[in-house]
């Protein structure tokens, strides 16, 4: 239905015989319509451009509400991977938590605060601390193998017996005042003077591999 100010359009409907042969002369054909006051006239082109109308506001409100849904909480982007579940870890503040025995595979705690975290007889194989600051952590006796700890802080952390085998320990990462005794650095790539540091304070033999610390370091 076209109205304007009470004033409709009656359009009349072309022939087919009417219409030019050529198909593009057709897009610029006009429809002639004749102008009545005080009538409201539903035309077939007012009804084709109002179903047009309720078709495209149908469509661009459910992209909307789709959009809205998705942007709703940007942290959902984050989500922890792994058996432990859905908790969001990656980019957050998790000073103190206790995650002590829990199995957290390939868990994402990518450029969070660990301080003081407590991790200890944890299953974190293939765990990424990319870039995570564990100051003063308890990763006594955890499965670290495959953990990545490429340009993470792990100064003061407790690796007591932990086993991080094939774990990735590139860029920055620093192991400075933490316990290693027993841990077992079996394939995992360091600085030189990285390595030349844990040498130093490596001590004890991993109760799980067997391996002893200085030997998976590569000490002299």
């Amino acid at each position: 239905m076209v109205i304007l100010s009470n004033v409709s359009y009656l359009c009349s409907k072309p022939s087919l015989s009417s219409l030019p042969s050529s198909p593009s002369s057709r897009s610029h054909f006009i429809i002639r319509c004749s102008q009545q006051e005080g009538k409201e006239v539903v035309s077939p082109l007012g009804s084709l451009l109002w179903s047009l109308g309720e078709d495209i506001s149908k469509r661009s409100l459910l992209a909307l509400v789709s959009a809205s849904l998705f942007f709703v909480d940007p942290a959902l982007a984050f989500k922890g991977g792994g058996p432990y579940g859905q908790g969001v870890t990656r980019g957050q503040d998790l000073s103190g938590k206790d995650f002590s025995g829990q199995t957290l595979i390939r868990q994402d705690f990518k450029t969070s605060i660990l301080r003081q975290a407590n991790f200890k007889g944890a299953k974190l194989l293939g765990a990424s601390f990319f870039d995570a600051d564990l100051t003063g952590a308890d990763l006594s006796e955890a499965d670290l193998r495959g953990a990545d700890f490429s340009l993470a802080n792990v100064t003061k952390v407790n690796l007591t017996n932990a086993n991080l085998e094939g774990a990735t320990a590139t860029g920055n990462t620093s192991f400075k005042g933490s316990d290693i005794t027993g841990a077992d650095f079996t394939d995992v790539p360091l600085r030189d003077d990285q390595r030349a540091y844990l040498c130093k304070i490596a001590d004890g033999v991993n109760a799980t591999t067997g391996n002893a610390t200085r030997d998976t370091l590569l000490c002299n």
